[in-house]
C-alpha cells in the first residue's frame, strides 16, 4: 500500500462511526459480503477478504453464487470471521495468528467484532490512501 502520514487522514474517518456502520450492515451475511467486496475489494489485496458460499444444486444449475456461509477478513496477524450460527444469525470470531500459526480463536459479539474490524481498517487507512478512500466510500463520505 502507498504510505500515508497520520496528518493526511480525513478527520471524518472516525473509528466509532466505522464500527457502527460495519455493525449495522453485518446482520445479513450475503449483503454484508457484497458491501465489503464492493467497497473494500479494490483497495486491498485479493486475499484480504475471503468468502465461503453454500451452493445448492439449484444455485449451480442457475449459475447463482449461493448464500454466504462464512466471511473472513485477513488483516495481518488477525483474522476476523463472520459466519452463521445454528439459528442463522451472524456469529463473530477473532482469530490471532503468529507466523501463520493460529494461537487463539475467540467467539465475540457483533459489537466487538465490528469494533475490532473498524480499528484494524482505520490503522490500514492511516498507511494507505486507497484504504482510506475505500473506507470513505463505505461510510458515504
Amino acid at each position: 500500500f502507498p504510505t500515508r502520514r497520520s496528518s493526511d487522514l480525513e478527520p471524518s474517518l472516525d473509528v466509532d462511526l466505522l464500527a457502527a456502520t460495519l455493525r449495522a450492515d453485518s446482520r445479513d451475511l450475503d449483503s454484508y459480503a457484497s458491501v465489503l467486496l464492493e467497497n473494500l475489494g479494490d483497495a486491498f489485496p485479493p486475499d484480504v477478504v475471503e468468502i465461503d458460499r453454500d451452493r445448492s444444486l439449484s444455485d449451480r444449475m442457475a449459475g447463482r453464487p449461493g448464500t454466504v456461509a462464512r466471511l473472513q477478513i485477513n488483516l495481518g496477524e488477525t483474522a476476523l470471521e463472520l459466519q452463521r450460527d445454528k439459528a442463522g444469525r451472524p456469529q463473530g470470531r477473532v482469530v490471532t495468528r503468529v507466523g501463520g500459526v493460529t494461537i487463539s480463536r475467540k467467539d465475540v459479539s457483533l459489537a466487538v467484532w465490528s469494533q475490532t474490524l473498524a480499528e484494524k481498517l482505520a490503522a490500514l487507512a492511516a498507511e494507505s490512501s486507497e484504504a482510506a478512500s475505500a473506507l470513505g466510500r463505505l461510510l458515504g463520505l
